[in-house]
């Protein structure tokens, strides 16, 4: 029996020994083969997943927007200081000179055939020369058909043939949560595309236009995206991208488009008209608060509150006050200031209209004729290029 055991003991220890010098020289022959299933079962897990990289993908929208994408150099002509002829200027500080020429980047987006861009008002603004380069590669001198700055929009035509052109889409079909992508030319790089989703709608009161409506995205928009599009799944154009709320001059999550709803209407009145017409009255609203209310006694916080009427206006003329409470525009109600700036623009020049005011407690209904809107005064700095 000892002599089995002896033998048993020289055996395993043999056999511990071998597996030492295996698993120390050559591991790789004591590892489990893996477990192999049939090819069916493998097909069926990778077409699910190829079909949801392929459903997260947007590279099929960038593809569609991307050719009508446009850069746009706006350069204005190098100009003298005010007061370079002056002889006590230049004998203090010297003979100036002409300033360097200044060349403004933006994009822009190609939205018919016949060559029409539409941009940004504030890219192009006092431009001398316009060059529009397309993906492609090639490049052609733009003329301005007509600009809108209360809207931040400017209508420019090239002379190109088969040009590509963005496909409009229904911004009014926007959801917050939806996927869109920000195509434009970033600090001068070439064409870029990011992604992002709609962060929130009807953004206004931001003060950067006098008509304001944006879509407010977390796609990155840079200087030199100004005019450029955003775009949605599909690549439609849903917006043109106008700026953005930055603290330190860079991009930090918050964008701002004009929606294509405004675009369409202030497109196709520039390429008709020349020019976009809006009805004025000559008042300065304000949104009203519940301090305003209790102030000025108003029984109800709707509508909106005039704290000043232009002296010959057709607001004045009409015999509207401050201090009256605007709640209708031609039988159309009005809850915010934006709404009555909407509502006086739509009206036509010249055509009398009933404004339904309060006035201490009292409603009253006022025969206003609403006049052409004047331009704004020109901006000292572009806003948000």
């Amino acid at each position: 029996m000892r002599r089995y055991w002896l033998l048993f003991s020289q055996t395993v220890t043999v056999l511990l020994a071998a597996w030492f010098v295996v698993a120390t020289l050559q591991p790789q022959w004591l590892q489990r083969p893996a477990l192999i299933r049939t090819v069916p079962l493998l097909e069926a897990p990778g077409a699910v997943r190829s079909e949801a990289v392929a459903a997260a993908s947007l590279s099929a929208a960038a593809q569609a927007a991307a050719p009508a994408v446009v850069s746009i150099s706006a350069r204005q002509a190098p100009r003298q200081h005010p007061h370079a002829d002056d002889p006590w200027f230049r004998f203090f500080f010297g003979d100036q000179g002409p300033r360097t020429p200044q060349t403004g980047l933006g994009s822009g987006v190609i939205i018919s055939s016949a060559g029409h861009v539409l941009t940004n008002h504030h890219v192009i603004a006092e431009a001398e020369e316009i060059e529009v380069q397309l993906r492609d590669g090639r490049q052609a001198l733009a003329r301005v058909v007509g600009t809108d700055p209360d809207t931040d929009l400017a209508v420019l035509q090239i002379d190109l043939p088969d040009l590509p052109v963005a496909v409009l889409g229904d911004s009014d079909a926007l959801r917050v949560g939806d996927a869109v992508l920000a195509i434009g030319n970033p600090f001068g790089v070439g064409q870029t595309v990011t992604g992002g989703i709609v962060s929130a709608l009807g953004r206004t009161q931001l003060g950067i236009n006098t008509f304001e409506n944006f879509i407010q995205t977390d796609a990155a928009i840079n200087p030199g995206n100004s005019g450029g599009a955003l775009v949605d799944v599909q690549g439609h154009l849903i917006g043109i991208n106008t700026a953005i709320f930055t603290r330190s001059g860079g991009f930090m999550g918050i964008g701002f488009a004009i929606p294509t709803s405004t675009a369409r209407q202030v497109l196709e009145a520039i390429v008709r008209d020349g020019a976009v017409t809006r009805g004025w009255i000559g008042v300065e609203p304000q949104a009203i608060s519940p301090e305003l209310a209790q102030h000025f006694g108003l029984r109800r916080a709707q509508g909106v509150l005039i704290i000043g009427v232009l002296r010959n206006a057709p607001a004045e003329q009409a015999g509207i006050r401050p201090g009256d409470v605007v709640l209708s525009v031609a039988g159309q109600p009005v809850a915010d200031v934006a709404a009555l700036l909407a509502a006086v623009a739509a009206l036509p020049p010249g055509q009398v209209t009933p404004l339904q005011i309060e006035r201490q407690g009292e409603s009253l209904t006022l025969q206003v004729t609403p006049r052409r809107r004047p331009p704004p005064p020109p901006a000292t700095e572009a806003n948000g290029r």
